[in-house]
């Protein structure tokens, strides 16, 4: 079930807002919503040029299955 969400916005940022929504022909709402999930995924995962990069890191691979095999020991002090 949609909610709805009371959003107070400065007059410039709504113009900002309405223009794009207009050029794309498409709801304000919508526009909000799909710019707010595209950021938040974009902070959730790695893009292919980061991942890319963090699996050419050998000391971190190394890294990473050491600590992987620990936990399946069950060796090590977990944090919460």
């Amino acid at each position: 079930m949609s909610k709805t969400v009371t959003l107070r916005l400065p007059d410039d940022v709504y113009e900002a807002f309405r223009e794009a929504a207009d050029a794309q022909r498409r709801p304000l709402s919508n526009l909000i919503e799909t710019a707010a999930l595209a950021s938040i995924r974009e902070q959730q995962f790695t893009d292919d040029a980061e991942m890319a990069e963090l699996l050419a890191d050998e000391k971190l691979s190394k890294r990473l299955k050491k600590g992987s095999a620990d936990a399946r020991r069950g060796r090590g002090r977990f944090v919460e």
